[in-house]
């Protein structure tokens, strides 16, 4: 059975809550019952946590199955395998005793393995002491890789593709390092790219850690609508604009913690709270004139006033100072289904105590 890429919001929900949730949660399911399995108790334990804490990642991010028409269902079945090897390699970053950038590029070879059918899998824990997960992170990269061989046109989409999936491992790469070298070598890596001219380093790396450019070239790939002028047109939408929106808006929720817990915040280099905001909106307004030039625009734009209205209707946002002024503004700039979104995931909230963004 096909499923109709949405024009308005209400079909866009039913569509989300009626088939794609649901579809998620099975997939997920899967992939919980492999990581009980795991032999290595901190590669299980790292596995399930990142299943457990960031289910919305795969939920959100499988809404790009419905342009992918009656292949929808393969659609979460790479997004989903794709998301958890992203979520269950930050956990393992994060908490690591590890900071050898060695270690993480390997680690993060299973993202670009993943992407290309034909890669062999590797040994990706070679440079750290946990080894054995049972096959876990092996099945992840090979589920994607099947997914992808059975659209024609996927070599089309390759390059933006990938290309899109090594910045992503290069932010992970350089923000996982020490502490004291972090920031010197994020800045090191903006200067060689001409795409961040207009952005600051801490925006620029923003851009290049969201995962939805890649799910929007692989869902209208397998809906069997890619060719070359789509999967340009798709990047530079996408990038660095509308991916930079959704980073930026989940490291803003996470501002008070991210300061608790001394992790790295993009949004604490900026120097004020208004300077912040203006940023925000120039985001939007750039993400807007973009995705305007996408097929079925749209769901390009319920995306973006979806990212604004559902991030800042989560539970952290009252904590945050001057948080009022900031969320009424950028809904104003979004526009209103911005609105009808930020209601509907506060609804959502109250009817799923304990789950936040």
């Amino acid at each position: 059975m096909a499923v109709r890429t949405p024009t308005n919001a209400w079909m866009m929900m039913t569509n989300v809550y009626r088939s794609v949730f649901p579809q998620v949660r099975k997939e997920l399911d899967g992939w919980i019952t492999k990581a009980k399995a795991i032999p290595n108790q901190e590669l299980r334990k790292q596995a399930l946590a990142s299943i457990a804490a960031k289910t919305f990642h795969c939920e959100g991010g499988s809404i790009y199955s419905l342009l992918a028409a009656d292949q929808w269902k393969q659609a979460i079945k790479f997004i989903v395998a794709y998301q958890t090897i992203s979520d269950y390699l930050d956990n393992l970053c994060d908490r690591s005793t590890s900071m050898d950038p060695k270690d993480f590029r390997m680690l993060h070879q299973a993202m670009t393995d993943a992407l290309t059918p034909g890669n062999p899998v590797k040994n990706y824990y070679q440079f750290r002491e946990d080894q054995n997960d049972g096959g876990y992170l092996e099945s992840l990269v090979q589920t994607c890789q099947q997914v992808l061989t059975k659209p024609k046109d996927y070599q089309v989409a390759h390059p933006q593709v990938v290309q899109l999936g090594n910045l992503y491992n290069d932010l992970q790469v350089h923000k996982h390092v020490v502490e004291e070298e972090r920031v010197p070598r994020l800045q090191t890596w903006f200067s060689q790219y001409e795409a961040g001219k207009h952005l600051k380093w801490y925006e620029f790396s923003a851009c290049t850690g969201s995962t939805l450019g890649i799910f929007c070239l692989v869902s209208y790939t397998l809906g069997g609508k890619m060719n070359g002028v789509l999967a340009k047109k798709v990047a530079e939408s996408y990038f660095p604009f509308l991916q930079g929106l959704h980073i930026l808006l989940d490291y803003y929720i996470d501002q008070q913690e991210d300061e608790m817990e001394g992790d790295l915040n993009f949004c604490s280099y900026y120097e004020t709270d208004e300077e912040m905001r203006q940023r925000f909106v120039y985001f939007v307004k750039e993400t807007k004139a973009r995705t305007k030039l996408l097929p079925d625009p749209e769901f390009h734009e319920m995306i973006q006033e979806g990212l604004v209205g559902m991030y800042l209707a989560d539970r952290k946002v009252s904590r945050l100072q001057n948080a009022k002024t900031f969320v009424r503004d950028l809904l104003k700039v979004s526009g209103r289904k911005a609105k009808f979104f930020h209601y509907n995931t506060k609804v959502y909230h109250m009817l799923k105590p304990g789950k936040s963004l």
